[in-house]
């Protein structure tokens, strides 16, 4: 070999990439995305089959839609019977806090799930006023049911829709929303605060149990339907900005509500990314932008108010002993967004003959709770001759002082507290998901039985982008040159311009025509393949690819896109609306790199192990569970109970309280902890290593995930492969017992 090819690879053409490989590969992935979010507008038609022939018909046509929608929300929940609101009163306050001349405002509260109530104020003709209709009038998430109904004046009286209602003879009840303060986001026994907003720190908990903020308020909002469906007046909801969200759920979801008003809220959504996370629902675009659910709506009426929504900057400001929010903001939905929207939804009304159903109104001033919203509402509800009340002064209430604070922290912790029942109950969940459903009579039916819970981690979890669809085209240069080995930085195309990149140490004494094994060495958040690959840096890798290749090993070390701060984490929040996650675009990367080692001369393809930390461990149970390829897995400084570690709010160790807010996978605590992955694993070999001081989770944690693995490879009768390395030491990778198991089943000898 010339001095000019042993700059390169044999069979790869030369690497000239210049500048920051890291850098530039998660700036392509970024950009892949984008355009798969682009495309998203397109490629969900595919999952709507809709029958227009009749109302009937169409009703039947979208109803697994529906079903899906409500799924993603996190509204899946049975809720109790309801036949009675409560009256909300003490020796200080009676419930009762407005009597006008034409109708009264009483606190008042209703059973939602035996931990949770709903909360608010319910406004009611007076007896001698006939009631026309019954309406959920949903506020802003910082504005308070006093707000909308007059109780207080901090908002102009035209704005105040809930009294302005009530005043046409509707029975109007207004539930407290979830506000984006951050007062109670965390624990304060721990000394763990957090500026989350109290919609982030709901919604962290809450989505890896397959629950959300936004279904938890629909919820709310249906049981006050469950009550009103008690009676034969027509139902409506009517919502703005944060509630306009939950109304048009809601509807979207019950079709008992007879007419809505969505006000400061409905838009394009190939943005949602920029918005708080607490908007962010798994699979959304994938299948709904708001006019997608809005035909779940059709043909009832919809009314679509052009106001002036919220405005939020972003979460509440970090200071000392509070951060960790994620960032995002609300502006308000453009006019050409929502006209674009409300266009495609015309389509669906149209094709139903039913187009009439459907409105799009404005003001001048902007303001929720125009009359012709409100007067189109009653219309849509069948009241006759609808019409609200021009005169809008304002009714004087005296009313006894009242703390707002105390009440949204009652319902903010009934929240929690039912978040933490879901995550308790987590285990037993997982075991009718995934145990009951395996076989642990033979290896044959182990594999084979834990197929169809392969594809719905792949699927429904982790989230299938497509495969690599361009040739590699591997390029190549010499970085390294060792006394034992030779480094090269390899470049492979996954698709069109989107490339994966990594460092490959080839050992100096392969012979021609041998092929041995390869341990893929991945590095964990903000690292790099030169962290694992090059003996200079001192770290807690340790160079163990470089150790490896010391004793003969081919070692290969990815980039994986974990890198950048917030780069990589604008990343998930793009993919995870179009049912991608991070470790999609991993996985396919991972299968490119795969693909091009198997076909290396040097390379056994049957012995290709895979050995990662920190991120890279959740790497380690995450790809080699899905790519059968890897022939063995290990998790250094990551393995853990860790559905725990992502929605407790009782240990520090939670990632609750952290500013790593792309951690929570969507609905996994009910399908795959850190056991059933390795149970996809098996009966591949599978280790962790763990150091005692590691301050990822207690040794408790980390020995009672791993018993559950022991436990099955044992009944699979292979209990000799799979073990835990417990070492003093903290979050390093330790290469004692580890490189003994590599070596072990891998076949490599001792150096």
């Amino acid at each position: 070999m010339s001095s000019k090819t042993s700059q390169r690879l044999h069979g790869t053409n030369p690497l000239t990439h210049e500048g920051d490989l890291a850098a530039q590969m998660v700036e392509v992935l970024d950009g892949y995305v984008s355009d798969a979010v682009a495309d998203s507008l397109e490629k969900r038609q595919t999952l709507w089959h809709r029958d227009y022939s009749s109302h009937e018909a169409y009703a039947a046509s979208i109803k697994p839609n529906r079903e899906r929608f409500k799924k993603q929300i996190g509204c899946i929940d049975e809720r109790l019977p309801i036949e009675e609101l409560h009256y909300i009163a003490t020796t200080k306050d009676t419930a009762q806090i407005v009597e006008d001349e034409r109708y009264t405002v009483s606190r008042v509260r209703w059973q939602v799930f035996d931990e949770v109530e709903g909360e608010g104020l319910l406004l009611e003709p007076i007896h001698n006023t006939p009631i026309t209709a019954q309406v959920v009038a949903l506020p802003d998430a910082d504005w308070t049911p006093e707000m909308v109904t007059g109780v207080t004046d901090e908002l102009p009286p035209n704005a105040q829709f809930a009294r302005r209602l009530v005043k046409a003879g509707c029975r109007v009840v207004v539930p407290l929303l979830i506000n984006r303060e951050d007062t109670y986001s965390g624990n304060p026994t721990l000394g763990a605060m957090t500026n989350q907003p109290h919609r982030e720190f709901i919604y962290r908990m809450a989505y890896q149990l397959g629950r959300h903020i936004i279904g938890y308020e629909v919820q709310k909002v249906l049981s006050l339907v469950d009550w009103m469906a008690l009676t034969e007046w027509p139902i409506g909801v009517i919502g703005y900005g944060e509630g306009g969200l939950i109304a048009f759920y809601s509807a979207a979801v019950d079709t008992r509500i007879q007419a809505s008003v969505v006000s400061g809220y409905f838009q394009s959504r190939q943005e949602v990314w920029r918005e708080p996370i607490y908007r962010n629902v798994w699979g959304l675009l994938h299948e709904f932008g708001d006019a997608e659910i809005a035909s779940l709506i059709a043909p009832r009426p919809l009314i679509i108010e052009a106001s002036r929504g919220p405005e939020i900057a972003g979460p509440p400001t970090p200071r000392p002993g509070r951060s960790g929010a994620a960032p995002g903001q609300l502006v308000s939905p453009p006019i050409d967004s929502v006209e674009s929207e409300f266009n495609r939804t015309h389509n669906f009304y149209q094709q139903l003959g039913s187009e009439d159903a459907l409105h799009l109104v404005s003001t001048e001033d902007r303001l929720p709770g125009s009359q012709a919203a409100l007067n189109t509402l009653l219309t849509g509800l069948g009241v006759e001759s609808a019409h609200t009340d021009g005169d809008l002064s304002a009714t004087p209430a005296a009313v006894s002082d009242f703390n707002d604070d105390v009440r949204q922290k009652r319902q903010f912790t009934q929240l929690v507290n039912l978040t933490q029942r879901f995550l308790r109950e987590a285990a037993s969940q997982r075991k009718q998901f995934f145990w009951d459903k395996t076989d642990t009579s033979s290896l044959t039916r182990w594999e084979e039985t834990c197929a169809d819970a392969k594809t719905y981690f792949w699927d429904e979890v982790i989230g299938k982008c497509p495969s690599p669809d361009t040739p590699a085209n591997p390029r190549s240069r010499l970085i390294y040159d060792e006394p034992r080995w030779k480094g090269y930085e390899v470049v492979l195309d996954v698709w069109k311009d989107v490339f994966a990149y990594g460092i490959l140490l080839l050992p100096n004494d392969l012979q021609p025509g041998e092929q041995r094994p390869v341990v893929v060495c991945q590095h964990g958040l903000e690292g790099r393949p030169q962290d694992t690959a090059d003996p200079k840096i001192e770290s807690v890798y340790h160079s163990y690819a470089a150790q490896l290749a010391d004793s003969g090993f081919i070692t290969y070390a990815p980039q994986n896109p974990y890198i950048g701060v917030d780069a990589f984490r604008v990343i998930q929040r793009k993919a995870n609306p179009i049912k991608w996650s991070i470790f999609s675009l991993i996985v396919r990367q991972h299968e490119r790199t795969l693909d091009w080692l198997a076909e290396q001369p040097f390379v056994d393809a049957d012995r290709i192990g895979f050995y990662g930390l920190s991120y890279g461990g959740k790497t380690a149970m995450r790809v080699p569970a899905l790519l059968d390829r890897y022939a063995c897995s290990i998790c250094s400084a990551d393995f853990n109970e860790w559905i725990v570690k992502n929605a407790t709010v009782d240990a520090r160790y939670s990632y609750m309280f952290t500013g790593e807010y792309e951690m929570p996978e969507f609905d996994l605590g009910n399908t795959f902890n850190y056991g059933e992955m390795a149970g996809l694993i098996a009966p591949r070999p599978f280790m962790v290593e763990r150091g005692h001081d590691d301050g990822v989770a207690p040794d408790e944690w980390v020995a009672h995930e791993f018993a559950v693995v022991r436990r099955l490879y044992v009944r699979l009768g292979i209990a000799d492969r799979t073990e835990i390395e417990f070492f003093d030491g903290g979050h390093q990778i330790n290469a004692d017992g580890t490189f003994k198991f590599l070596r072990r089943h891998l076949n490599w000898p001792e150096p």
